[in-house]
């Protein structure tokens, strides 16, 4: 685990900026750089040249967003949580949610 408490998967709500409160699924993590792309949260205007497999226009796609400003989804009341981690009793390091007590990862 290299700190970074957001997998690809999660359901985060976003809690501040352009798109706050927002949520929708991580699409990629970039732990590396603290930052996540999330199904549309952050859209941004591209224009792409035409190339073989794809023609020219505005395109719209989703830029990556600072890990900071979000926050997973309680899977109970889909509120915004922080995350804990335990042991559970077969050795298993799992993610819960501290606002339910909840479990995260299966």
């Amino acid at each position: 685990m290299s700190g970074v408490k957001i997998k690809k998967g999660d359901f985060v709500v976003v809690r501040s900026g352009r798109d706050k409160g927002k949520n929708g699924e991580v699409l990629k993590v970039m732990p590396q750089d603290n930052r996540a792309i999330v199904q549309g949260v952050n859209v941004v205007k591209r224009h792409q040249r035409q190339t073989a497999d794809q023609e020219a226009g505005i395109i719209s796609k989703e830029a990556s967003i600072h890990l900071s400003n979000l926050a997973i989804e309680d899977p109970k009341d889909g509120k915004p949580t922080r995350i804990g981690f335990k042991t559970l009793k077969d050795g298993r390091k799992v993610r819960f949610a501290r606002r339910s007590g909840e479990t995260i990862d299966g």
